[in-house]
């Protein structure tokens, strides 16, 4: 027998640390190779980390709640001698710890949009079709705890085919009974505790004011071609893919293109050097249903058609809201999507995204009166419009080029080719 040290995996660019949430195996216990060991939370995600090996759980180095540094060890597997040249290094940690089948979870998912980028004023969302199959003592504990049907659905089922077991919904009913953090009064005001990750994610937002020079540009972007087309598309799309297409693919395809047109917003910094990235990967800002945010990336997106981000762009949302998001699909981002619109804001000042040198944010689409110009004259009509906010760090982003390339996003999308195939 040989022993081998499980460290702590990176969970995305610029995460050094970790906290241990709970341990789901015990020492002395036998782990498959990608069995769920242990829960860990940072400020971008909670995500179960798979084992890296098979063998027996012999010592765990690390207590819950103890905060661990990447790379630092976390616990000691017992593995035989003739396994030992398959163990996996550390970047297959960032594997997930389950691979769900997307094609059948995505007939359970109705509407991404308000995962990715706030609710649409062009779809409504349609009921929860939830087609999995309930054990019997599923359904009796979702009965005894007043778990309705479509909260079931919301449910993640880890055996296969997404089936929910006896844990899944213990596991979900022990994090829906958390309670909230506690709270006293003075006199006159209620005084409530931060929660760990509303701690963290004050402290990112300082440490990016702190570090980027923040300056904002503002641009109005004609966006009537986009909504008439995706209205017209939208039905024979869904038939086609068995998904829904938002307006979300369409800013990341702009978004996109303009960075090709300005390599020097697909930079990072790093001291008193700049990174010039490669790679095109954008990151869409994701709200979660605690309220929290979470920022998946699209990698290479500038090689993907618009049906192909589309599908991404599901795809990391399903894996967002049923917390499957692996540590890959969190790290490597050179650009940052996300919106205000979602809350009825028209315009908004987003804090950049460390190391990154900028982030766009795009507001509602509302219908206002512009002027269309014609070959026999000027006329008035009913145009949709949508401002997008461009926050950029001018210590390496000039104004010049800051406001130049969200021009060109807000080109790309104005000029749209509404013969686009799907």
């Amino acid at each position: 027998m040989a022993t081998v040290e499980m460290v702590m995996p990176k969970m995305g660019e610029s995460i050094m640390e970790g906290t241990i949430l709970s341990w789901l195996k015990k020492e002395g216990d036998r782990i498959d190779q990608d069995e769920s060991v242990l829960e860990v939370a940072t400020d971008k995600v909670d995500t179960e980390v798979p084992a890296t090996h098979s063998g027996v759980l012999k010592t765990i180095l690390a207590k819950e709640g103890e905060i661990i540094e990447v790379g630092k060890p976390i616990a000691i597997i017992e593995v035989k001698l003739e396994d030992m040249e398959e163990i996996k290094t550390t970047d297959d940690l960032e594997k997930p710890a389950i691979d769900l089948e997307e094609k059948e979870l995505l007939q359970d998912v109705p509407e991404y949009t308000s995962l990715i980028l706030g609710k649409e004023s062009y779809s409504e969302p349609e009921e929860l079709e939830d087609k999995r199959f309930y054990s019997p003592l599923v359904q009796s504990i979702a009965n005894q705890e007043n778990v309705s049907s479509s909260e079931l659905a919301e449910i993640t089922g880890t055996a296969k085919g997404g089936r929910v077991t006896k844990k899944d919904i213990l596991n979900y009913l022990a994090k829906r009974n958390t309670p909230q953090p506690p709270a006293f009064s003075d006199g006159d005001n209620e005084i409530l505790e931060m929660d760990r990750m509303r701690k963290m994610i004050a402290q990112r937002m300082l440490d990016s004011k702190n570090i980027s020079a923040h300056v904002t540009s503002f641009v109005e972007a004609d966006l009537t071609n986009i909504v008439f087309y995706r209205n017209r598309i939208k039905d024979e799309f869904q038939a086609k893919e068995g998904e829904k297409i938002t307006f979300t693919p369409f800013f990341v395809q702009a978004i996109a293109k303009a960075l090709r047109d300005f390599p020097m917003m697909n930079i990072s910094v790093e001291g008193d050097k700049i990174i010039k990235k490669k790679n095109i990967n954008i990151g869409v800002a994701v709200a979660l249903a605690n309220g929290n945010l979470i920022v998946p990336v699209i990698k290479n997106a500038d090689q993907l058609s618009l049906s192909g981000l589309s599908k991404k762009i599901n795809e990391l949302a399903l894996r967002a809201r049923n917390n499957r998001l692996s540590a890959e699909e969190l790290k490597g981002g050179t650009y940052t999507l996300s919106n205000i619109g979602s809350f009825g804001n028209i315009m908004g000042t987003p804090i950049i995204v460390q190391p990154q040198v900028a982030i766009l944010a795009v507001g509602t689409i509302t219908k206002k009166p512009a002027v269309i110009e014609t070959p026999t004259g000027d006329l008035i009509g009913i145009r949709h419009k949508m401002i997008l906010s461009h926050s950029y760090d001018h210590r390496v982003v000039d104004g010049a080029l800051g406001g130049m390339f969200v021009k060109k996003v807000a080109d790309y999308l104005e000029s749209f080719d509404t013969k686009t195939l799907i």
